[in-house]
C-alpha cells in the first residue's frame, strides 16, 4: 500500500505544480503552497493586485462518483475556512485583501485544469 500512497503524493505534488503555474501565468504571485495548522490545510495561497486567491486543488483520476469538484465536501469546506482564518489572523496584511476561495481541477497529469472562483 506504501508504494500506491507514494504515488498519489506524486501526482498530488505535480498537480499542484500545475495549477500554481497556471495561477502564476494568469498574473497571481503565489504568497504560500501548502500552509498548515492544526486545523485544515490550504494547497496554495496566490496574490493578485488587491485580491487573495485561496486555491483548493484537486486530482482525480476519474470523473466518476462525481469527479474532482464533488470531493470538497462540507467537511473538507469547513477545514479550508479554519485554516484560511488561522493564516489572516497571523498575517495581517492579507486580511485586509478581497478573498476568493477557487478550486482548480483535474483528472490526471496530461488532463486540462479547470478553474472554477468563487466556489466557497
Amino acid at each position: 500500500m506504501a508504494i500506491a500512497t507514494n504515488e498519489r503524493q506524486r501526482r498530488g505534488v505535480l498537480a499542484e505544480a500545475r495549477a500554481a503555474r497556471l495561477l502564476q501565468q494568469s498574473g497571481f504571485r503565489i504568497l504560500v503552497r501548502n500552509y498548515r495548522c492544526r486545523g485544515g490545510e490550504l494547497d496554495i495561497v496566490a496574490r493578485r493586485g488587491n485580491l487573495l486567491v485561496i486555491a483548493e486543488v484537486r486530482l482525480r483520476s476519474s470523473s466518476a462518483f462525481g469527479g474532482a469538484a464533488h470531493s470538497i465536501s462540507t467537511a473538507k469546506r469547513r477545514r479550508l475556512l479554519f485554516a484560511a482564518r488561522h493564516l489572516l489572523a497571523r498575517r495581517p496584511a492579507l486580511a485586509r485583501l478581497n478573498v476568493r476561495f477557487d478550486a482548480l481541477l483535474t483528472c490526471g497529469a496530461a488532463a486540462p485544469i479547470e478553474w472554477l472562483e468563487a466556489v466557497m
